[in-house]
């Protein structure tokens, strides 16, 4: 970026402003891919640990820890400067996650769900991707229509529906 910054300045400077604006638009998309990775990053943590519950039917106080903390963040980095527009909107998150996400998340979740004792391939066949996906969509919509404050009781009652959710709720083993 710093190549393109000093470009940018010499552009400006030389009176080339065409170039200027056609720099300015690599560095706005060198932007926003760093945003949707940053993003991609904490949806494969939420993949994760929805894998891990569905595969397992339980649910740990670390695993809605994480799946918390994701949603969190995926709301702030999703949320565009100008606070009314969003780098993924709601109706595009199924697509995002079936071709960016999904498929490495069941890798890594392979080594965590029943300490590893499956394969990717095997928990491939064990999970139901479209439903890890409906549940994923489902709570990182709550982004759009819940404030910060609000989003963590919010996503605990969402939470407590899903397998072991009850016992988790409860404090039960």
């Amino acid at each position: 970026m710093t190549q393109e910054l000093i470009a940018l300045r010499n552009s400006i400077l030389q009176g080339r402003y065409t170039d200027a604006l056609a720099i300015v638009d690599e560095l706005d998309g060198m932007s926003k891919q760093a945003i949707l990775r940053h993003i991609q990053s904490f949806l494969n943590v939420l993949l994760i640990n929805l894998i891990k519950n569905q595969a397992e039917q339980r649910l740990t106080g670390s695993w809605v820890n994480s799946i918390r903390n994701s949603i969190r963040e995926i709301k702030k980095a999703n949320i565009k400067d100008n606070k009314t527009s969003y780098y993924i909107n709601s109706d595009e998150w199924e697509s995002f996650i079936e071709e960016e996400v999904i498929e490495d998340a069941i890798a890594e979740a392979a080594e965590e769900v029943f300490n590893g004792a499956y394969s990717q391939f095997q928990l491939a066949e064990m999970v139901d991707k479209n439903l890890i996906i409906e549940t994923a969509v489902r709570l990182l919509n709550l982004t759009y229509i819940h404030s910060a404050k609000d989003l963590p009781a919010v996503l605990a009652s969402h939470l407590s529906q899903l397998p072991g959710g009850e016992n988790w709720i409860n404090r039960r083993q």
